[in-house]
């Protein structure tokens, strides 16, 4: 990290940075500690930490947070907290508590196979015993029942039925993008009757786009009939192509991937000036005018221009309602369209959340995003009002969570920020997007490589169809030993026909667990 010390920049490991030290943030870098700005404008994405998924504008006296991507602009920022005091450092210590908290699950399997073995070699010495000693047989045929006894109760069924399950359930999942970081979490899926969302990046791809644009006729008329005929669709976006494709503002790229797909053209661009939170302005030749377009926030622009039409302003306010980034476009002092950008709904998060619905399972929205955008988006995939929490910190997420299991919940938690980790940790069943953050894909039960969110409905059944063919598997290798054993110590089976029955018993069971699907 680069610090400034007496006026003179230096390039210091982070571990050096102290409290009250002073340093640049380039754009595109990430933030290195919690601080305050004291100098510069920018823009901020906060989304893999607090979840917002709007980039917040800071300027000199802004309070910012460490690891947080600097969008653009160049600021200096004095450190307020460093090591384990910043905030990815508390959050990182709630995962850690959070994991220890949490007990891993035993298959009962082990536990009788533990006890299985001394048993069967106590029941052979028995039969040794009962064969040589009582009934008077040879002391060869005594030994070879006993060994029959010890062959046919040989624990491979047992001891595969639950590990060969998991492993052809780990394979499978992974042809189908789901990787299972603890495959025994399968077991646990099947009591699952709560699963608790995170927004940005998980019901929502977290990056944005534009959702709408409005062209007001009416507001064009002011221009005069000599713009009437440059006053076309395409060229008002081929305007804002023009000046938004020469910033870095998440927004600017948003609406100058619209402006490409929708047929927008290159102009030349003079006397172009862009100001941080703000928006850009510049001169742009469209026919034979040169015209001032500014484009940028709302209030930025109306103090470039006359008094906005009331069909602009009624869409800044659907687009503001919306928790969307709204920005409007002027031409020489007239205000003549709206663009509002956001993150937009993963296709598949309606039908999702519909699946989870139709199972009996509770779904839930807890985001550090705004309330309105929270609440717009659970209208949207069809959770209830009451189910959301906006403006969720991490710890109120891991409260929640623990609420919910202190209820007798069995709860999944699908997240993919750096705040959703310490929630993932505690969870019965924890999901992560690929996309997301190392903390939280490191932290995830499971990890879904494909950005669809029906990857939690697949996780599920192969989880259902896991347990049953464990289930199977372990009624299989018991009622295998219940038969074979007497079998052999009746002395109705040889070692050879004892050594065939256990391996086919074995067979059974890894070929039973190559049915999964």
């Amino acid at each position: 990290v680069t610090v400034i010390r007496a006026g003179i920049e230096t390039l210091i490991p982070v571990t050096e940075l102290n409290i009250g030290d002073e340093f640049i943030v380039k754009p595109g870098a990430r933030i290195a500690t919690d601080g305050i700005v004291i100098s510069g404008q920018s823009s901020i994405n906060n989304s893999m930490i607090t979840g917002e998924s709007t980039p917040v504008d800071v300027a000199p006296g802004s309070l910012v947070i460490g690891s947080a991507m600097n969008n653009n602009g160049r600021i200096i920022v004095r450190a307020t907290r460093v090591g384990s005091d910043t905030e990815l450092a508390r959050i990182t210590a709630m995962v850690v508590s959070a994991q220890g908290s949490k007990t891993p699950i035993q298959a009962k399997a082990d536990k009788i196979a533990a006890y299985f073995v001394p048993i069967v070699t106590v029941i052979a010495l028995f039969t040794f015993e009962a064969w040589y000693l009582f009934a008077e047989k040879s002391l060869t045929y005594s030994i070879s029942t006993a060994i029959s006894v010890l062959v046919i109760a040989c624990p491979c069924a047992l001891g595969l039925a639950t590990p060969v399950a998991l492993l052809v359930a780990s394979g499978r999942g992974a042809l189908r993008g789901i990787v299972l970081r603890n495959p025994r979490v399968l077991e646990a899926s099947k009591k699952i009757d709560v699963v608790v969302l995170d927004k940005t990046g998980t019901l929502t791809d977290g990056t944005m786009s534009v959702r709408s644009a409005d062209f007001s006729l009416s507001a064009q008329k002011v221009l005069g009939a000599e713009f009437a005929p440059l006053l076309t669709e395409q060229n008002i976006l081929s305007s804002a192509l023009a000046l938004e494709s020469q910033s870095d503002h998440p927004a600017a790229q948003s609406i100058t991937t619209y402006a490409l797909a929708h047929g927008a053209s290159q102009l030349p661009v003079s006397d172009f000036s862009q100001t941080p939170g703000a928006g850009v302005a510049g001169r742009v030749s469209i026919g034979n005018k040169s015209l001032v377009v500014l484009i940028g926030a709302p209030a930025s622009i109306a103090h470039s221009c006359i008094a906005f039409h009331p069909e602009i302003l009624e869409a800044i306010k659907v687009g503001e309602e919306s928790s969307r980034t709204v920005s409007v476009l002027a031409w020489d002092g007239v205000a003549i369209a709206v663009f509002a950008s956001g993150d937009q709904l993963r296709t598949d998060a309606v039908a999702t959340i519909a699946e989870f619905n139709r199972r009996g399972i509770q779904s839930w929205l807890l985001t550090g995003d705004n309330a309105e955008s929270a609440q717009s988006t659970a209208l949207a995939v069809g959770i209830p009002q009451e189910r959301v929490i906006a403006h969720a910190l991490p710890e109120d997420k891991l409260a929640k969570i623990a609420s919910l299991q202190s209820q007798g919940h069995s709860v999944l938690m699908m997240g993919d920020g750096v705040n959703d980790a310490a929630a993932l940790a505690l969870s019965d069943v924890s999901i992560a997007i690929g996309t997301g953050t190392d903390t939280a894909i490191s932290t995830a039960d499971i990890t879904l490589m494909k950005p669809e969110l029906m990857g939690a409905i697949d996780a599920l059944n192969l989880s259902k169809k896991t347990v049953s063919t464990i289930r199977g598997n372990l009624m299989w290798a018991f009622a295998y030993n219940l038969i074979g054993l007497p079998l052999a110590a009746l002395g109705f089976a040889s070692p050879l026909y004892a050594a065939a029955a256990m391996a086919a018993s074995s067979l059974f069971v890894v070929t039973n667990s190559l049915r999964i699907r």
